[in-house]
């Protein structure tokens, strides 16, 4: 999926959100968990519930890893259910691979060859070697991240170098020139919205995934504000607020009705703050 093909998703839905599927059965009803799968069951109601109503879903893949075997089959069922049912949706594999070589190689063969999702989350602290071969792929995305929404990311994101940029901004600038704007998306935290005017400036015209709205507390309205560009260029990743907004047996039907509520909110900031 190019960025263009991305806007125009968004476009005819009015919206930018992202449903993270950060699925953990401890948090999910009990009425599911005698089910043979009950993190696909989960899922597979949480999709249909809120399809209508997003561009792009986001499975974390530690979630899935740490039910072993059988929670590597759930991840494949799940992007295998969203492909099929709904084919124009965006899937991001938010997986935070960071190696180099072969196993980088692998790494993208696994994501892209294997579980067939658009894109893929990485960090880029080893530089150039850990993002090229997901560039390889024709209408594949390296996500990348650049400026995160947790506390520590001071912690060497908004180190300042010699001469005077942070960290995050040497991160842009570089990994920006590595592929373009139809396979690399930075991510940014909302809670960093501040600092998404000095980060257009770095890159324009990437789209940007920007989880932390909802539960995290970050502001749709000032992403929206500050982080929109001409097509709009924003993914904004929403997960607990959503998924987990009900834990009975509704909670497919309150998550649908909590993702229409952002997406209504969306409509008008398109509005809005379109450029």
């Amino acid at each position: 999926m190019t960025a263009n093909e991305l806007f125009t998703h968004i476009q005819e839905k009015r919206s930018f959100l992202c449903v993270g599927l950060d699925t953990d059965l401890k948090k999910i009803p009990e009425h599911l968990l005698s089910s043979e799968d009950p993190a696909f069951e989960f899922n597979r109601a949480i999709i249909d519930a809120t399809a209508p109503y997003t561009v792009a879903y986001k499975p974390n893949a530690a979630f899935y890893e740490a039910l072993g075997t059988e929670g590597w089959k759930t991840l494949f069922k799940t992007v295998d259910y969203i492909r099929k049912n709904y084919p124009d949706i965006f899937i991001i594999a938010d997986a935070k691979r960071g190696d180099i070589g072969n196993t980088s190689k692998m790494y993208a063969q696994a994501f892209f060859e294997r579980m067939d999702v658009d894109g893929v989350t990485l960090a880029p602290y080893m530089g150039k070697d850990t993002v090229a071969p997901f560039l390889e792929y024709d209408n594949r995305w390296a996500v990348v991240l650049a400026l995160t929404s947790n506390g520590s990311a001071a912690d060497f994101e908004l180190s300042k170098l010699a001469d005077g940029r942070f960290v995050f901004e040497q991160v842009l600038e570089k990994a920006s020139s590595w592929g373009n704007v139809d396979n690399t998306m930075f991510v940014v935290g909302a809670t960093q919205a501040a600092m998404l005017s000095d980060i257009r400036k770095i890159v324009p015209d990437h789209f940007l995934l920007v989880p932390g709205v909802g539960a995290q507390g970050g502001s749709l309205e000032d992403v929206a504000r500050y982080g929109m560009n001409s097509r709009c260029g924003l993914l904004v990743n929403s997960s607990r607020a959503i998924i987990y907004a009900d834990k009975s047996e509704n909670f497919a039907k309150v998550a649908g009705e909590c993702a229409r509520q952002m997406q209504q909110d969306m409509d008008r900031l398109l509005s809005e703050f379109l450029k």
